[in-house]
């Protein structure tokens, strides 16, 4: 069942979604060769606390981390660990900030240090994408229109979108109905009203969409080891067009 978000939910998840932005803006800062993605975990879970929030997803269905962090090949759900970034690596730190039973969802991919050109354009890539999508986010539209708008984007630049993962409504649970898809589908899927509150939140693989899934039970990674790359944000459905919860 599709929930509508009151005008007073909406602002206190956007409450929610500017401290998850500005956690994000205090992780660029420290991404660079030399720090573990296990840093950036315990900075983020002391960050929220400090801040009076939580880390929603530490906990979910046994999920032990803060964050997700997915490197390179890795597509999401990545574990923290103890191994040192290196200059041309991308990471994708994902997480859900609980602020007074409030919930915000934002992923980011960050380069360090110096990155290939080929990474750069996967990285844009992936992110006008999500812009892309985000603007067919309107009252009476459908979801299925997010996700052509987003493949449109990822294929003109001879990307591809993985099709194993998708973006979700959100409220006081992580997970809520509708799913959203990033790619073209045959059907319209569920048609956008006022209220609703989703994620949209592309993964875009420089070669093949597929995915393999590591022992973890989490960890999903190119089945041919290419660079993965995912931007998400929180978007309220509002009259007057998408509002972005999680805007950095």
């Amino acid at each position: 069942m599709v929930t509508l978000k009151s005008e007073l939910e909406i602002r206190k998840m956007h409450e929610a979604g500017r401290l998850l932005a500005a956690c994000h803006r205090e992780i660029k800062r420290r991404i660079r060769p030399g720090v573990s993605t296990l840093d950036i975990d315990r900075f983020v879970e002391e960050y929220l606390l400090k801040h009076g929030a939580y880390p929603e997803q530490k906990g979910y269905k046994g999920y032990p981390f803060a964050t997700c962090a997915s490197v390179n090949d890795e597509i999401c759900h990545g574990f923290p660990r103890n191994h040192p970034l290196n200059s041309g690596d991308i990471v994708t730190i994902d997480m859900v900030v609980n602020l007074d039973g409030a919930l915000a969802d934002s992923a980011w991919t960050y380069g360090v240090g110096r990155i290939s050109e080929d990474a750069r354009r996967l990285m844009n890539t992936t992110l006008e994408a999500l812009y892309c999508g985000i603007e067919k986010a309107v009252p009476c539209g459908w979801t299925s229109d997010i996700g052509t708008a987003i493949e449109s984007r990822v294929e003109s630049q001879g990307f591809s979108v993985v099709r194993d993962f998708a973006g979700h409504g959100i409220g006081p649970s992580i997970h809520e109905k509708p799913q959203i898809l990033h790619f073209r589908t045959p059907f319209k899927g569920t048609m956008l009203k006022e209220g609703m509150v989703i994620t949209i939140e592309p993964m875009v693989n420089a070669g093949s969409p597929l995915c393999t899934m590591d022992e973890n039970g989490w960890t999903a990674r190119t089945v041919d080891g290419s660079l993965s790359v995912q931007y998400e944000h929180t978007v309220a459905i509002t009259a007057s067009g998408p509002l972005i919860l999680t805007q950095q």
